[in-house]
C-alpha cells in the first residue's frame, strides 16, 4: 500500500510525550477537573461557546394523568392475524369481527394496506385506519 503520508513517528519511544516531568500530567488538575467541572467558573467561555443549552430548563412536561400510552396495532398487522388464524375471529357474512381490545391493544394505526373486510373494535382509531378500513369494505367502531 502506499502512503501518502509519512506515518507519525513523533515521541514513539519517549516517556513523557512532550509533557515535560512525568508529574506533570498527573491527575486532573492539568485539564482542570474532571469531565464539567468548573462549568460556571474557568470553563464558562467553553460552556457558552460549544453548549450554550447546558444550563437551564427547556419546554414542558405534561401531568402523567393527561398523557395516553396506547398499546397499538397497524391495519396491516391486523389483518395479518385474521389471514394466518381466521378461525379465531367470528364472521358476520363476508366481513370478519376482530375486537382489538381482546388481543391486548387499545389503538388501532393505519399503516399498510387492507384488503380484507374488516369490523374493527377499538379504543381509539385514526383517521387514516378509519378510511382504509371503510375502503376495503369494512367498518370501524370506536368503542
Amino acid at each position: 500500500m502506499i502512503r501518502k503520508k509519512r506515518k507519525v513517528k513523533k515521541y514513539r519511544g519517549s516517556r513523557t510525550c512532550g509533557g515535560g516531568s512525568h508529574k506533570k500530567r498527573r491527575g486532573a488538575g492539568n485539564r482542570g477537573g474532571r469531565g464539567l467541572a468548573g462549568g460556571h467558573k474557568h470553563k464558562w467561555t467553553w460552556i457558552i461557546k460549544y453548549e450554550p443549552d447546558h444550563f437551564g430548563k427547556y419546554g414542558f412536561k405534561r401531568h402523567p394523568s393527561i398523557v395516553k400510552d396506547l398499546e397499538t396495532i397497524n391495519v396491516c398487522e391486523l389483518e395479518e392475524l385474521v389471514l394466518k388464524n381466521p378461525d379465531k375471529f367470528e364472521k358476520e357474512g363476508d366481513k370478519y369481527i376482530v375486537d382489538v381490545t381482546e388481543l391486548g391493544y387499545e389503538k388501532v394505526l393505519g399503516k399498510g394496506k387492507v384488503t380484507i373486510p374488516m369490523v374493527v373494535k377499538a379504543i381509539e382509531i385514526s383517521e387514516k385506519a378509519k378510511i382504509k378500513i371503510e375502503e376495503a369494505g369494512g367498518e370501524a367502531i370506536e368503542l
